[in-house]
């Protein structure tokens, strides 16, 4: 039997390591053509791999929660398919240093990848990798100390953070340390919208298969006001100010562990309402369910958050690098409300929700970042309830 070197797959722009979450797979497992072999995660989604040949699990290059270059073997596959030893680097030159033959054969043997060799710090001559240094590599990996996840005390409980959660933390300290952040609020009369979707919202069920929730609309009047706004659609590079022509929103998503992500949806502004709350529905049900892929969270120019869904009123969210703003949409609440009309004012029970603009301050004043709340905002009240859908 031939030997096949599966590779960590590229997995879109900016990607270049994931981290292995779970072989589905042991060491001498029947495998066949599309079966999942392993679960991987990136910081932007987790994905899967599956075998693209026919054979035998012969050896896993890389064990759980360890990272993985793009492009680095992460597994080796017997299969009765021929494959000519020149598409194996492990067992050839790398293009970028020399292996000694013993080199190579013990790396192959033990299942040392071709990353893994490119990162000994060799010792022989012009630092060449050496018998006794990929031994001493070998060790050093064996006995990699595991520390436990969870340690419980009298009074306490230590919790590790999973490798999600880490992620965001590094996300969010980042951004702070890198924009000047300062929040606007804004309140908006959302009446209209919300007894429009009570009107119609079952029967649109019933002849689309679609449920109706309001985000669609939300994020329809930021395309809107983006239009209106452009200067709030940009990142920065340096001391240049990139502006974006395109509108591709993304959407904070809390999943079921409580950890977050991102979908994004591409070109927003090309969507009318029923593409939105498809496509909407969509991500937001292959975010939680762990289907999306790497793409569909890459990329966003700006971003929504619904805090509402929590219960909370307003919240002054993080931005998402290297975004410039972020809105989080706040619980909908009944409110007596000073209503003026041409007859006069008069006290009614309307629906209102608050509207919480983060915006970097480097780049974004309170003129243009509060300016565009409200621009949502009146976006949101013009809402005509008499749309059809």
């Amino acid at each position: 039997m031939a030997e096949y070197n599966l590779t960590l797959p590229a997995m879109g722009e900016s990607i270049a390591e994931a981290t292995i979450i779970r072989w589905l797979k042991e060491e001498g497992d029947s495998v066949k053509k599309e079966d999942i072999l392993v679960e991987i995660a990136t910081d932007k989604v987790d994905s899967e791999i599956s075998s693209p040949v026919n054979g035998i699990l012969k050896k896993k290059l890389f064990a759980t929660n360890e990272v993985a270059k793009v492009g680095s073997f992460i597994a080796i596959l017997e299969t009765e398919e021929q494959f000519s030893l020149e598409k194996v680097p492990i067992i050839e030159k790398n293009k970028k240093y020399f292996y000694s033959p013993l080199v190579r054969t013990i790396a192959h043997k033990e299942g040392i990848s071709l990353y893994e060799l490119d990162t000994i710090e060799g010792t022989g001559n012009k630092g060449r990798v050496t018998k006794k240094d990929i031994l001493k590599f070998i060790r050093i990996k064996r006995n990699k100390i595991m520390i436990p996840k969870n340690v419980v005390t009298n009074n306490e409980e230590i919790i590790e953070m999973d490798r999600m959660r880490r992620i965001t933390a590094k996300h969010m300290m980042n951004s702070k340390n890198i924009s000047a952040h300062v929040t606007s609020f804004v309140e908006a009369d959302v009446t209209n919208i919300v007894k429009w979707r009570e009107k119609i919202k079952d029967s649109f069920q019933k002849n689309t298969g679609e449920k109706l929730t309001l985000m669609s609309v939300f994020v329809e009047c930021v395309v809107k006001a983006i239009k209106d706004l452009p200067m709030i659609n940009i990142s920065v590079n340096g001391t240049n100010i990139i502006k974006k022509k395109i509108s591709h929103i993304g959407l904070a998503t809390a999943l079921p562990n409580g950890n977050l992500i991102v979908p994004v949806i591409k070109n927003a502004d090309s969507y009318n309402l029923v593409g939105l709350i498809k496509i909407i529905n969509d991500l937001i049900k292959r975010a939680k369910s762990n289907q999306l892929k790497p793409e569909e969270t890459q990329g966003g120019t700006y971003t929504i958050s619904n805090i509402g869904s929590f219960g909370n009123l307003f919240g002054t969210p993080i931005i998402h690098q290297p975004q410039v703003a972020i809105m989080a949409i706040g619980l909908i609440q009944k409110k007596l409300s000073v209503i003026e009309t041409p007859e006069g004012d008069f006290i009614g029970i309307r629906h209102k929700i608050y509207l919480s603009h983060s915006y970097d301050h480097r780049v974004i004043d309170g003129v243009l970042g509060g300016g565009f709340a409200r621009k949502v905002a009146l976006y949101l009240e013009k809402f005509n309830c008499y749309t059809k859908i």
